[in-house]
């Protein structure tokens, strides 16, 4: 029986590099033949559907406006980026991005609801029924709304104060057109009547404290002086166990204190 000889040392390194080169060419074919596969046109985004809340939005319109944002076909396009394009849409609060197989991206959409007005009146600011702060034009259909006022960042703890204050003040005609925090922490109402009223700070709690002692005994108060809620103009709840207030055509000097 004869031995075979090893190969020489020479002889192993060039088969080995031979391996490895064979190895990396087919790599490279595959991953060559993978990018032409992938950027086909038959892989390119062929419809995208929109669905969800359209109130202050269309399909179409969102498709014309978003489509040129979006890079890539099925495969490789961004999701994120994709959703990122989407909520820069006005009035569109989230949406949610999926592909549907074969060349379908499906947009799920979430709208702002708008419940007040925020910050100045030259400004587009708006209040979501979440506290958000969110920016669009304000058409007709919003001029009712209230107009909220605060600092940044508080929109959550001013439009909470006015959902509290309300239906508190609503029975007396007196619902707030305008809610304002201050950035020293106290609260200013304007009713619909035009009636301002200065809440005072404290924390919550405390604040409608006050507030529903003043509804319950503002029509008391108001007949004392032959008046009916509507003729007030404004109150004072900062007082400590009551509150003062002028009515139309009291004098001035006849300020009231109510205690309860």
């Amino acid at each position: 029986m004869t031995d075979t000889l090893p190969a020489p040392l020479d002889v192993r390194l060039m088969n080995q590099i031979a391996s490895v080169l064979l190895m990396v060419c087919v790599i490279l074919v595959l991953a060559a033949g993978a990018w032409w596969a992938l950027r086909h046109p038959a892989f390119s985004i062929g419809r995208i559907v929109v669905q969800g809340e359209l109130l202050h939005n269309n399909a179409v319109t969102l498709r014309a406006n978003v489509a040129p944002q979006l890079t890539g076909n099925f495969f490789t396009i961004d999701l994120y980026a994709a959703r990122a394009a989407f909520e820069q849409v006005p009035w569109v609060r989230s949406a949610q991005v999926r592909r549907e197989y074969p060349r379908t991206l499906q947009i799920v959409l979430q709208e702002h609801h708008a419940a007040a007005h925020w910050g100045s009146e030259s400004g587009t600011s708006l209040v979501n029924t979440q506290g958000e702060v969110f920016e669009a034009d304000s058409g007709d259909d919003l001029d009712g709304l209230p107009r909220l006022y605060g600092p940044q960042g508080q929109s959550a703890q001013v439009f909470q104060m006015y959902s509290l204050l309300k239906p508190v003040l609503e029975p007396l005609g007196m619902a707030p057109t305008e809610l304002t925090l201050s950035n020293r922490g106290s609260w200013r109402m304007t009713a619909r009547s035009g009636a301002v009223v200065e809440l005072g700070g404290g924390t919550t709690e405390e604040l409608l404290r006050r507030t529903q002692r003043f509804a319950h005994t503002l029509v008391q108060v108001a007949a004392q002086h032959g008046r009916r809620p509507d003729t007030l103009e404004s109150a004072d709840l900062r007082h400590t166990g009551g509150y003062a207030l002028r009515l139309r055509g009291v004098s001035t000097s006849a300020i009231t204190a109510a205690r309860k």
